[in-house]
């Protein structure tokens, strides 16, 4: 780290607070957090033995114009590359030194994919973050509670829907620069607007979602030309309360982006371009009886991309998602689910290719009252080209009592196994497809140790180990790696209120691995101050450093290997409530107009302006 960049850390140690919420109003009641990701029951935090990230309302409300993907990037053992450039760029979300394909996304209960996609991850940027609710992140292995690819992470998302009864409408508008740190015109190039109607009445609960981007000014390569981004997202919702009982939730999402780039084989300008577009259509049910539940959540997704380069290339994919489960509570300390997973994904390539997978799984919580916490489950995962594969987890944990309050001190540990099958474009995509390639297989071994002893300080450390065998990598083709390997590492998090109007966070995550990684950094620090300079006025500085990374420069033949430097990113945020109807809000980031390379022969965010309002009727 260099002096610099040691100095901007230290300073932002002491000066800048993590990404919860900032006052008794903002900031989350810790001793009472509730946590549902990691176990579909609502516990609380203290009796949780994972490790779950929660992205809250407000903080989605203090990053107005930002990406979902520039959001989960602030987070502790996350890297989502491709955040930090031009807004078409492709992203890929790193998890504890793990790849995008070991990554599950759920949507309102359903997991979304894209089945042609080479590593078939749900692309976040068919998702604007101004229809999301909240967001919680499992960091770990969750294969036994959610599947396949839920190796290294489960990204959860809830959109907006309804909570009480009448109309609630919302208008958000931002606009904004979109440069290079090479210009310093300052020309508005991001335009981000979005409408949510919010409606509860009786039985019935309504929800209609409509938001557009456009954005322009940055070439995706380092180049002159631009590389414009748009997109158009819109989500449904009608929901119906049959009973005390029973309710149904339908559901529509239509959302779509086209996205200039230019040519990765030369690193040169280009006019090409992609189009991607997604329809979403289910339900979700929930039927209630004493001590339990069975809830069913169903969806069917059709994806289509259209690529316009010198290799032309057509997607289609589809995909059918069925999760039913039974839900039972005993004697307020044990939490069981019992469930049924079908999923069948479906491609075109040379000709129409699918895939099912039928699994059955269990999972036990059991909440002693005296300090032992145990989370474990088991999947049967039956696929049907690689037949049957059992996973497995057990997460115990233990509180310490705090006597002079109700904070804690809670130890924890989990040992998980993940299947994760090679997808269709692997299997029988057209670039370099392998069909005998075998499934990887993951070991997660975690502990560590979190202490809450007020509302007003929080610590935590852990440390990681993931095993991996046959690991798919891509050389001419995809091939198993005949070696295994290990990514280890640990994360350590802070959060404090000096006084009830500033508080102060951070996390660091350090990672290494057994073999060579592509642009995962070893060091990554985030943290945040924010200060209530009033009742009505918000200000916050956020700091981000990200230390140097393994790349290789693809435009040359062999392909040359490279390091890329290190880098730091100081943002400011501030806004006014001027109403009970009206909020501004601006945002300058890149502060110090930084020059760094985040993917190598792509162009990154200089010095970038934002302003908005969001009004409430």
């Amino acid at each position: 780290m260099s002096k610099k960049h040691y100095f901007l850390w230290l300073f932002s140690s002491f000066c800048i607070s993590g990404f919860a919420q900032q006052t008794k109003d903002t900031i989350p009641e810790v001793l009472n957090e509730v946590v549902v990701t990691d176990s579909r029951f609502p516990l609380k935090r203290e009796n949780s033995g994972k490790t779950v990230i929660k992205i809250s309302a407000k903080e989605l409300a203090q990053n107005a114009g930002r990406s979902v993907a520039q959001i989960i990037n602030t987070k502790s053992g996350i890297e989502v590359n491709g955040s930090r450039g031009n807004a078409g760029q492709n992203i890929s979300t790193f998890v504890r030194g793990g790849n995008n394909r070991q990554v599950l996304v759920i949507i309102d209960g359903i997991q979304v994919s894209d089945p042609s996609n080479p590593s078939a991850e749900y692309d976040l940027r068919l998702l604007d973050a101004s229809q999301v609710e909240s967001i919680e992140i499992i960091k770990g292995a969750a294969s036994s509670l959610y599947g396949n690819a839920a190796a290294t992470a489960v990204i959860n998302i809830i959109t907006k829907k309804a909570v009480k009864n009448g109309v609630d409408l919302t208008i958000n508008s931002v606009l904004g620069t979109n440069q290079s740190q090479n210009d310093s015109g300052y020309s508005l190039a991001d335009f981000h607007n979005s409408i949510n109607l919010l409606a509860k009445t009786g039985k019935w609960n309504f929800a209609a979602l409509a938001s557009q981007r456009y954005t322009d000014g940055l070439s995706a390569v380092v180049g002159q030309e631009r590389d414009p981004f748009s997109a158009i997202y819109g989500n449904f919702k009608l929901g119906y309360q049959f009973s005390k009982k029973f309710k149904i939730i339908g559901f529509a999402d239509y959302n779509k982006y086209k996205a200039d780039f230019d040519n990765a084989g030369t690193l040169q300008d280009a006019a090409f371009s992609s189009k991607s577009e997604q329809s979403r259509f289910g339900i979700s049910s929930t039927f209630d009886y004493k001590n339990g539940s069975v809830e069913l959540n169903a969806a069917f997704s059709q994806t289509d991309r259209d690529f316009k380069s010198n290799f032309p290339s057509v997607f289609n994919s589809e995909r059918w998602v069925v999760d039913v489960f039974n839900k039972y509570k005993f004697n307020g300390k044990w939490h069981t689910i019992v469930g049924l997973n079908l999923i069948q994904d479906k491609a075109l390539f040379a000709s129409e290719e699918s895939i099912t997978n039928t699994d059955p799984y269990a999972n036990v919580v059991y909440v002693s009252g005296f300090g032992l916490n145990i989370n474990a489950g088991a999947r049967l995962n039956n696929h049907s080209k690689y037949g049957a594969h059992l996973v497995y987890s057990a997460n115990p944990s233990y509180n310490f009592k705090l006597k002079k309050n109700d904070g804690y001190l809670k130890i924890f540990a989990s040992y998980a196994t993940s299947f994760i099958a090679p997808n269709l474009s692997q299997l029988f995509g057209p670039f370099g497809a392998n069909p005998e390639l075998e499934p990887e297989e993951n070991t997660t071994i975690e502990g560590g140790i979190a202490f809450v002893p007020s509302e007003k300080l929080r610590l935590s450390a852990l440390y990681f180990n993931r095993l991996e065998e046959n690991f798919i990598a891509f050389t001419t083709e995809y091939q198993n790696t005949t070696e295994d390997f290990t990514a280890r590492g640990a994360e350590f998090e802070f959060s404090y209120t000096l006084i009830e109007k500033l508080s102060l966070s951070a996390n660091y995550t350090f990672t290494e691995y057994d073999r060579t990684m592509l642009r995962l950094p070893k060091h990554k620090v985030n943290s945040r101050i924010g200060y209530d300079i009033s009742k009505k006025t918000f200000a916050a500085v956020d700091f981000q450093y990200t230390s140097s990374r393994f790349d290789r420069d693809f435009s040359s033949f062999p392909a040359t290997d490279l390091i890329l430097d290190g880098f730091s990113l100081v943002n400011l945020y501030g806004s006014h409530q001027f109403s009970k109807r009206l909020k501004a809000f601006a945002g300058l980031d890149n502060l110090l107009n930084e020059t760094y390379t985040e993917i190598f022969g792509y162009t990154t965010k200089g010095r970038n302006v934002r302003l908005g309002f969001t009004l409430n009727f």
